[in-house]
C-alpha cells in the first residue's frame, strides 16, 4: 500500500512496522528495539495530523487497524484487528462524530471478539479447552441474543441490544481468559502489534509457509491504517475483487462485496456476499444486487481503480475495498492468489495484450500450477469437508479414488472388469508392476520418494503415496488398519497424492483433461525461453510417445531391463532367468541368444518412437538376483528348462545372494565379469538402429555404461561395443553414429571425472544413487528418520526429492569442470528423478548442463523450469 498514495488513490494513513522488527521481535524474546516505541508515536502523530483525529481522543477518535504484510501474500494466514481505539472513553465521541450509537457499539463488539480470540487468546499461546476458543464462545452469544429477538442477521441487532452484549463479552473474557479487557487506546494497539507478529510463527502460517516454500526467517511487517468504516448502513459496504478471475483467468473484473460490513464478514462467509458486476454471478440467490447496480458511483470509481492498478503493476491483483457512506477507500492490494488454470491463462492473455514479455510470462506460473493441468484432482470442495485418515509422501501427482486391492491379480482383474481399484501394499517390488500398473492409485506403508513405487508411479504420471506408516497391511487377511480401523478388499479410498492424504471413501473428482490449447501454447512459450534441453526417461515405446507429446527432445534413460518387467514380459523374463541361473559360459550364451529378439525388439521401438531425437540407453544395471523366481511353478519351470534340479537351483540362487545388493554385482561389473551380456546388448542396439536406418530414420544411439567408478572399467568394455558395432555396420552396409559414455553414480566417479572424460563421450549424472552414496542413506528406508531431520531442523529437504545443491552438487560440480577441462565440448545431463524438480533443474542450468531428463508426465514442468531457469538469469 506504500506505493498507491503515488498513484493518486483513496487509500486511508498509516504506517508500516518492517520485517527486521518482527525477525528482532523473535530473535529477542518477544521484545522490540529500544526505538520502537518512539518511531510508532512519531508516525501515529502524522497519521493524525493527515485525518484530523486523535488516537485516544474523547471528542474526536482515530481509530486503527492493524493488519499483517508479509514479502510473499499468506492470505488468511496471519491476524487482523479492526477498530483499535475504542474504549469506554472514546466510544461517547464516536457516536457524536457519527451521529450512529449502533453502529459504534457494532464496532466495538467486532473488536471485543477479534482482540480477544487474537491477541489474548492466540498471542498468549493459551489453547482453548474442548477446541473451544474464545471467538467461538462470543458467536454463540450473538446468536443466542438474535435467536431470542428473532433475527436472522447480524444488522437486525439494535444500539441498546449491542451495548449489552458488548457488556456481556466483557464479562465472559474475565471469566474466560482470566483477564480484563483493556480499555486503554496506547495498551489495545501495541497488543495488536504484538499479535501480528506472534501469529508470522502460527500453526496455520508455519504450514502454509511449508506447503508454499516461503522462508521462515522472512517475518513479517504490520501496517497501522486509520479506519475507515463500511458498516455505518445501507450507504456503505465492504469487499474483496481481483483485477481478472482467480479462478480460470477470465479477464472481466471480478469480486464480491457486502452492505453495511466490515471485511471479515466478507472472509469468515458470515453472510452470502453479493457479485461486484454481472462476471461475478454465482448462483446464491444475490446476483441481481451487484455493486455495479446498487452503488454505480463507487463501482465505477473501483473499476477505474482496478485497472490503473494492473497497467501499473502488470499483474492480476487482489483488493479490499471499503465504502464508507458513499465514499470509497481500497485498504490492501496484492498480487492475487490463483489456481494453476486460471495463471496459464492470465500470462499469456498479458503476453498477448503487451503487459508482458515472453521472459515475464514463464516467471508468472509456478511448477506446482501447471502441474495442476496434467493430473486429475480431488475435488477442493469435496476435500475441505473431509478428514483424512492418515498422510504418507506425495510420491504421484493428483488424485484417485477406487476400492482397496492387496496384490497384482487383483488389480489387474478390476481393470480388465473396467474398475478402479487402489493397490496397498506393505511396500512394492518389481512382479508388482503389472498391478501398479492396472491400478488407479498406488499406497504403500513403507518407502522413499524414490522407492520403486514412486519412480513407477511418477513415471506413469499415476497417482501414489508411499511411506504411509499410520497403515498397516496384512495381505494374508487381506485387511488394512488405521488408527484401530479396519479396511477390507472392496472397501473405498480416496488418494491425494500432490498433498500424500488418503481419505476413507469416494470423494468427486475433477479431470484436468489431456488436450490443453493453453498449456500447449504455454509451454511454447517457455521453449522460447528456456536454454536446457528436456528429455524424459523412458522404457517402452508407449512411454516415448507420451514423452514426445508433451515436449521431450529424445530419451536421456532408456533403462533395458525394465522389458523383464510388465504386460508381455514372460519370455523374456524366463529366458532372462536362465541366463542368470546358468552354470557355464555355453548355457550363458545359449539363454543370451534368446533373449537378444526380445531386446532388440524394445529398442527398436523406443528408437523409431523418437527418431530424430538422441536415446540414452542404459546398459543392464540391477543386480541379479531380484529376478530370481520365488513361486514354485517358476522354479520347477526353471529347473527343468536348465536341466537341474530343485537343490541345484537353490545352492545357484544362494550363490547370487548379497549382502548389499545395491553396491553389489551390477551395471559394469557385470560386463567386466561377463563379456558376452555387453556384446549381446551392444549387438542389439546396432542392429536395431541399423534397421531403422535402413528405413530412412535419423537415429541416434547412446550407449550408457553404469556403476563406473574407474575410467579403466570403460577401457575395459568399450573394445566390446566397438568390435560389434563395425560388424553390424559392415553386415548392413549403414553407417551408424553412436557414443558411449557414462552414468556418474558413485562419488568416486565424480571425484575422478579428469580421468573418466579422457575415454567418455557424455556424462549423465545417476542423482538417485549418487545422493544415497554421498548421504549413505537408503533410499527405500529414509522414511523412519529423514522426517525427523527435516521437523527438527537438521535437513531442509528430503535430498531424494530435492537435490542436496551443497554435498552432492559440490560433486557435480567438480565433476563437470574437471570433465570439461579434459573435453570443453562434452555433453552433460541429469537424469535421476530431480531432472524434473525445479529447483534442481536451475542447479542445471547454472552449472551448464545441456539437457535434463525426467519422466515423461514430469516434461512439462521440466520445460517451465528451464524456461524460469533462464528467465531469472536474463532478468539480473
Amino acid at each position: 500500500m506504500a506505493g498507491h498514495p503515488k498513484l493518486k488513490l483513496p487509500v486511508p494513513p498509516g504506517f508500516t512496522i518492517t520485517t527486521e522488527v518482527c525477525t528482532y521481535y523473535w530473535n529477542n524474546k518477544r521484545t522490540y528495539p529500544k526505538t520502537l516505541k518512539a518511531e510508532v508515536e512519531t508516525n501515529l502523530k502524522k497519521v493524525e495530523k493527515e485525518t484530523g483525529k486523535v488516537f485516544g481522543s474523547v471528542n474526536n477518535p482515530l481509530l486503527v487497524s492493524v493488519r499483517s504484510g508479509a514479502r510473499s501474500s499468506m492470505p488468511g494466514m496471519m491476524e487482523t484487528i479492526l477498530n483499535v481505539g475504542l474504549t469506554l472513553k472514546t466510544i461517547p465521541g464516536m457516536i457524536k462524530m457519527t451521529g450512529d450509537e449502533r453502529f459504534v457499539y457494532d464496532a466495538y463488539r467486532r473488536l471485543i471478539m477479534m482482540y480477544s480470540d487474537v491477541v489474548m487468546e492466540k498471542a498468549a499461546g493459551i489453547e482453548p479447552k474442548d477446541d473451544k476458543g474464545i471467538r467461538k464462545i462470543l458467536d454463540e452469544k450473538l446468536c443466542d441474543v438474535k435467536a431470542a429477538k428473532g433475527y436472522k442477521s447480524d444488522t437486525e441487532l439494535t444500539a441498546q441490544e449491542l451495548k449489552a452484549l458488548c457488556e456481556n463479552f466483557k464479562k465472559t473474557v474475565k471469566k474466560v481468559l482470566g483477564s480484563d479487557f483493556p480499555d486503554d487506546p496506547m495498551q489495545q494497539l501495541w497488543g495488536a502489534i504484538g499479535a501480528v507478529f506472534a501469529s508470522w510463527n502460527g500453526k496455520r502460517a508455519v504450514a502454509y509457509r511449508n506447503i508454499e516454500k516461503i522462508p521462515h526467517d522472512w517475518g513479517t511487517a504490520v501496517n497501522v491504517q486509520s479506519m475507515v468504516f463500511g458498516n455505518m448502513g445501507n450507504s456503505s459496504a465492504t469487499g474483496v475483487a481481483f483485477t481478472r478471475n482467480p479462478g480460470n483467468g477470465d479477464s472481466h473484473f471480478y469480486g464480491e462485496y457486502l452492505v453495511n460490513a466490515q471485511g471479515e464478514d466478507v472472509v469468515a462467509g458470515i453472510r452470502t456476499p453479493c457479485p461486484i458486476n454481472e462476471w461475478s454471478t454465482s448462483g446464491h440467490g444475490n446476483d441481481s444486487e451487484s455493486l455495479k447496480k446498487v452503488m454505480p458511483k463507487a463501482y465505477k470509481e473501483l473499476d477505474a481503480i482496478q485497472k490503473r492498478l494492473e497497467k501499473h503493476y502488470k499483474d492480476m491483483l487482489d483488493i479490499e475495498f471499503t465504502i464508507e457512506n458513499g465514499r470509497l477507500w481500497l485498504l490492501q492490494c496484492r498480487v492475487g492468489k490463483r489456481n494453476g488454470i486460471a495463471a496459464v491463462q492470465i500470462a499469456l492473455d498479458m503476453l498477448k495484450e503487451k503487459l508482458i514479455n515472453k521472459v515475464e510470462a514463464v516467471l508468472r506460473v509456478s511448477p506446482a500450477q501447471l502441474d495442476e493441468l496434467l493430473h486429475p484432482i480431488v475435488d477442493p470442495k469435496a476435500e475441505a469437508s473431509a478428514k483424512a485418515i492418515a498422510k504418507g509422501l506425495p510420491a504421484g501427482p493428483g488424485g484417485a479414488c477406487g476400492f482397496i486391492v492387496f496384490d497384482s491379480a487383483a488389480a489387474i482383474e478390476a481393470k480388465k472388469a473396467g474398475k478402479e481399484c487402489i493397490i496397498v501394499r506393505e511396500e512394492t517390488n518389481p512382479e508388482d508392476v503389472e498391478g501398479m500398473r492396472a491400478a488407479q492409485a498406488i499406497l504403500t506403508a513403507r518407502g522413499g520418494m524414490t522407492s520403486h513405487a514412486a519412480l513407477v508411479a511418477r513415471g506413469w504420471g499415476k497417482c501414489c503415496i508411499v511411506g504411509c506408516s499410520e497403515i498397516t497391511v496384512d495381505t494374508a487377511k487381506r485387511i488394512m488398519t488405521v488408527n484401530g480401523k479396519q479396511y477390507k478388499e472392496g472397501d473405498y479410498l480416496t488418494l491425494n497424492g500432490t498433498r500424500g492424504y488418503v481419505y476413507e471413501g469416494k470423494l468427486s473428482m475433477l479431470d484436468a483433461g489431456e488436450k490443453n490449447a493453453n498449456l500447449i501454447n504455454f509451454l511454447k512459450v517457455c521453449d522460447a525461453v528456456k536454454r536446457l534441453k528436456v528429455r524424459a526417461n523412458a522404457d517402452t515405446a508407449a512411454d516415448a510417445e507420451k514423452a514426445k507429446a508433451f515436449g521431450a527432445q529424445g530419451i536421456g534413460l532408456f533403462r533395458i531391463e525394465h522389458m523383464f518387467y510388465g504386460a508381455n514380459s514372460e519370455k523374456p523374463l524366463f529366458a532372462l532367468r536362465k541366463m542368470i541361473l546358468s552354470g557355464s559360459t555355453e548355457e550363458r550364451v545359449k539363454a543370451l541368444k534368446e533373449i537378444f529378439p526380445f531386446m532388440k525388439k524394445d529398442i527398436k521401438a523406443a528408437l523409431k518412437a523418437m527418431a530424430g531425437f538422441p536415446v540414452t540407453i542404459r546398459l543392464m544395471d540391477p543386480p541379479l538376483h531380484e529376478f530370481i523366481p520365488h513361486s514354485k511353478d517358476a522354479v520347477e519351470a526353471i529347473c527343468k528348462a536348465l536341466k537341474i534340479t530343485p537343490e541345484q537351483f537353490e545352492k545357484r540362487a544362494e550363490a547370487l545372494k548379497e549382502s548389499n545388493p545395491m553396491m553389489g554385482h551390477r551395471g559394469i561389473r557385470l560386463g567386466v565379469t561377463y563379456p558376452e551380456i555387453t556384446e549381446m546388448q551392444a549387438r542389439a542396439i546396432f542392429e536395431a538402429a541399423a534397421e531403422l536406418i535402413k528405413e530412412g530414420l535419423k537415429i541416434t544411439p547412446e550407449i550408457m555404461i553404469p556403476v563406473v567408478c574407474d575410467e579403466k572399467e570403460i577401457v575395459n568394455q568399450k573394445p566390446i561395443i566397438e568390435k560389434v558395432h563395425k560388424e553390424v555396420c559392415a553386415k548392413a552396409g549403414k553407417k551408424i553414429a553412436y557414443t558411449v559414455g557414462t552414468m556418474i553414480e558413485i562419488p568416486r566417479a565424480a571425484i575422478t571425472s579428469a580421468d573418466i572424460a579422457q575415454v567418455a563421450d557424455f556424462y549423465s549424472f545417476g542423482t538417485n544413487d549418487l545422493t544415497q552414496m554421498t548421504f549413505g542413506f537408503s533410499r527405500d528406508d529414509i522414511g523412519a528418520f529423514v522426517p525427523d531431520y527435516i521437523k527438527k531442523g537438521i535437513l531442509k529437504n528430503d535430498p531424494f526429492q530435492i537435490l542436496d545443491q551443497t554435498g552432492v552438487g559440490f560433486l557435480i560440480r567438480h565433476a563437470v569442470k574437471a570433465g570439461r577441462g579434459v573435453k570443453k565440448n562434452l555433453k552433460i545431463g541429469i537424469c535421476g528423478e530431480h531432472g524434473g524438480e525445479p529447483s534442481s533443474v536451475e542447479f542445471c542450468h547454472r552449472e551448464g548442463f545441456d539437457y535434463v531428463s525426467c519422466s515423461p508426465f514430469r516434461v512439462p514442468i521440466a520445460r517451465l523450469a528451464a524456461a524460469q531457469a533462464s528467465a531469472k538469469e536474463m532478468k539480473k
